[in-house]
């Protein structure tokens, strides 16, 4: 599990904005880019390679989110 001061300091490699940790804890979700980076054994792979897109409709019912960027 990502800590808070960890996650603020991650941005998306493609938009450069900030990453918003998904509600089952598993992904990062760039909600600008619409990808998700996946996290394993802890560590964030934010690479393009390794992302996946997410449909525009989906991304709320993805990542639950609230305003301060932490899954609820």
């Amino acid at each position: 599990m990502l800590d808070v001061k960890t996650l603020e300091m991650l941005v998306c490699p493609l938009t450069k904005t900030r990453l918003s940790l998904s509600a089952d804890g598993r992904e990062l979700v760039s909600v600008a880019a619409h990808l998700a980076f996946p996290i394993r054994r802890g560590v964030p792979m934010l690479s393009l390679d390794e992302a996946r897109e997410i449909d525009p409709d989906d991304m709320e019912k993805l990542h639950g989110l609230g305003n301060d960027g932490l899954a609820r």
